[in-house]
């Protein structure tokens, strides 16, 4: 038999998730017979591998092809998580699976054995007592440890075993029957979690394809400048990416944060992905949904199977809560369970699921501050605060502003920066509330409106396209950063000058979208 089965429709490949399921035994039969359900929804190939002949070969097609997410069980999904560069989803027995595998195994014998892996499966007591039978569990990691536990239940007078597939072979190896754990009902369960996960990846601010495998060094060269902060900071990131510690990056709007997490993600060796989620600008009821998750039925309108949620995509990886400071009360409480459990509970489920991640936080508030005042949970804010990097505001290192522009020219124009050296001392000397993001805007303003025809810029012709750097400009910088609501005077002004411009004005001010809405709420100017 072929290591690998496509099932494909050649109609809309490339816009269906593409999905690889691996599998060894009498589970590989079970797939090929449910893939055809889903055949319309995905593009799906079985690897009738398992352990390290899975990993090397789904090594060397991921060099040159595009596999979004690979799906396993028992053991094999075990093995395998840790060493691939997709996410995996496990096929999971759920209550009914191992009811229907009980009666089978009854009608076979009365002496039953259940051997799984060392991951924990449905409690079986109420199941032994109603149909009367005698069953004793045992759980393994390896294949020794799986052909162990098969030979002590035989000795013990076993007469029927019940199992993942591996488990399934090894029993039958020595005489006895063996009923397979999986249903079809689980296979389908976990296709439905793959492509909820696929849609999940897709919602992220990261949806990397064959090329999401950045490596620290390409990552490094977009964090541009040559001052003593910036070495600063990447020497922080060298020396923070290998360890599994969460890190809070603080810095004001504009200067970075996301950059900086996705340079600790491509230097840390993770191989999962980077899952990026703003926590200021979804809703407190949204939020909970899209960060952990829901079961089936959950709540009115929940989606059938189910939702996965963005700690379990970034299972592998790298979580980064930007504005974390928005971050509701109770769902931090939830956080705080992530982190120190490494275990997310999805909203109406009663179990919860293992993951593997890292969390990178980000705010431009003080959360210390925010703690005292009763608004973020001490607890939390230790445990965000392990590491933390500082990231500097653009007017703290104005030696690399002449840098920036030339590179934002080059790359949004493609010809050097045009200014002459008036101009570009009006830029080095401008404030900056919105830090580089501010400063690339900028830039891409001026491309726009500038022709070659005319010749360099000077510091005139650049207050024209941008008045905001003239002088009536500055008092802006006097709340910037400060998280003091100004008063309703000082918003109005604001407002008009920005032309009612909500995003300009939360990057002038240095705060978050939702917390300048609830300014002008406030205000009553919302």
């Amino acid at each position: 038999m072929d290591a690998s089965l496509p099932f494909r429709n050649a109609e809309n490949d490339i816009a269906r998730p593409t999905i690889w399921t691996v599998s060894v035994s009498r589970l590989t039969g079970l797939l090929r017979d449910v893939i055809p359900e889903f055949d319309g929804r995905a593009r799906f190939e079985q690897i009738n591998l398992g352990f390290e002949e899975a990993v090397q070969v789904i090594g060397q097609r991921l060099r040159r092809e595009h596999c979004d997410v690979v799906i396993a069980g028992g053991s094999n999904a075990a093995w395998l998580r840790s060493r691939l560069e997709v996410p995996l989803v496990p096929i999971q027995a759920n209550g009914f699976d191992l009811m229907e595998a009980l009666a089978r195994a009854r009608r076979i014998a009365p002496r039953i054995g259940l051997v799984t892996h060392a991951t924990d499966v449905p409690t079986f007591d109420s199941f032994q007592r109603s149909f009367g039978l005698e069953i004793e569990h045992r759980r393994f990691i390896t294949r020794e440890d799986a052909r162990d536990c098969i030979a002590d239940l035989r000795a013990n007078g076993i007469q029927v075993i019940v199992g993942t597939g591996m488990a399934i072979d090894l029993a039958e190896q020595v005489g006895l029957p063996g009923v397979l754990l999986y249903s079809a009902d689980s296979v389908r369960h976990a296709f439905e979690h793959a492509l909820e996960l696929t849609r999940t990846l897709a919602r992220s601010s990261d949806r990397p394809r064959r090329n999401h495998r950045r490596s620290a060094r390409d990552s490094a060269i977009a964090l541009l400048g040559d001052s003593a902060p910036m070495q600063q900071v990447r020497d922080q990131i060298a020396l923070y990416a290998p360890h599994q510690s969460t890190v809070l990056i603080t810095g004001e709007t504009g200067t970075g944060k996301e950059l900086v997490a996705r340079q600790l993600h491509a230097a840390s060796g993770r191989r999962g992905r980077f899952v990026a989620i703003n926590c200021g600008a979804i809703s407190e009821s949204l939020l909970e949904s899209e960060l952990f998750g829901y079961s089936d039925g959950a709540f009115t309108g929940a989606r059938r199977g189910g939702r996965t949620g963005l700690v379990e995509a970034a299972d592998g990886g790298t979580l980064f809560l930007d504005e974390i400071g928005e971050l509701p009360l109770p769902l931090q409480t939830r956080l705080l369970r992530v982190l120190e459990e490494r275990e997310v509970l999805r909203v109406g489920a009663t179990e919860p699921t293992a993951v593997d991640l890292r969390v990178v936080a980000a705010t431009l508030q003080s959360l210390e501050q925010r703690a005292q005042a009763g608004q973020f949970r001490v607890d939390l804010y230790y445990r965000l605060s392990a590491l933390r990097i500082a990231l500097p505001a653009l007017r703290e290192r104005r030696e690399d502003i002449a840098g920036l522009v030339d590179h934002f020219f080059q790359q949004l124009r493609g010809v050097p920066a045009p200014l002459q050296p008036g101009a570009m001392q009006r830029l080095e000397n401008a404030a900056w509330p919105g830090n580089v993001r501010e400063l690339r805007n900028l830039i891409d303003r001026l491309r726009i409106h500038w022709q070659p025809t005319e010749g360099s810029l000077d510091a005139a012709r650049l207050l024209l396209l941008a008045p905001e750097l003239g002088p009536a400009a500055a008092p802006s910088q006097a709340v910037q950063g400060s998280g003091r609501r100004p008063d309703v005077a000082r918003l109005q002004h604001l407002l008009q000058a920005h032309r009612n411009d909500r995003e300009g004005m939360a990057q002038a001010l240095g705060v978050s979208r939702t917390t300048l809405w609830r300014w002008l709420r406030a205000a009553g100017l919302g």
